[in-house]
């Protein structure tokens, strides 16, 4: 299944609130909603994938909590980007000062945020040029470093602030470089699953 695009605004605009509770509702699909206001249905990860997401969020989770430079989230956060859109991205991270600043109720919502970091897979049942225009909006909204993951060919692009889009052919490793210091991906490990 492809993502599936909704657009209910002639009908009725969900409020921020409300598109929160539509997806607390319904957390078997993985809504987001563009800058437009569009509503996108994603399909859960299967099996393989879903080990895949499990593995990269473990690496990730181990580094920050050594490090304790900030927060990680899977693919369950939610962000409200300052263009208006929800984006639930493959794995996510915030820098703790950017966190901190934000309230309660804030922190319990989709933030209004931009993750500093964040990956983003690209399945079979993904349109790989719709995900990378979607890395381009991080960028436009503040995120310093971004992974676009093909899990079938191990293609890498990599995306940061005011540099041309690096592209990777099956890289062993990935550095969080500046950003996520001393982070090292070992992408071999996610390769070998399933």
């Amino acid at each position: 299944m492809y993502p599936i695009i909704l657009n209910l605004t002639p009908f009725i605009d969900l409020t921020d609130e409300q598109f929160f509770e539509l997806c607390q509702n319904h957390e078997l699909i993985r809504f987001e909603r563009n800058a437009d206001r569009t509503i996108v249905l994603r399909p859960l990860f299967g099996g393989i994938n879903s080990i895949k997401s499990a593995n990269l969020c473990g690496q990730l989770g181990k580094w920050n909590r050594d490090e304790k430079l900030g927060v990680a989230f899977s693919s369950s956060a939610g962000f409200t980007l300052p263009n208006g859109a929800v984006r639930s991205p493959t794995l996510s991270w915030v820098k703790r000062e950017k966190w901190d600043a934000l309230t309660e109720h804030e922190q319990e919502v989709f933030a209004p945020i931009c993750p500093d970091f964040l990956v983003e897979f690209c399945t079979e049942y993904d349109d790989w040029r719709q995900l990378q225009s979607k890395m381009r909006e991080y960028l436009d909204n503040d995120c310093q470093l971004g992974w676009l993951i093909d899990v079938e060919t191990w293609q890498v692009e990599i995306y940061r602030q005011n540099k041309d889009v690096e592209v990777l052919q099956s890289p062993a490793t990935l550095s969080g470089e500046l950003v996520l210091p001393e982070f090292v991906l070992n992408l071999e490990s996610i390769q070998s699953v399933g």
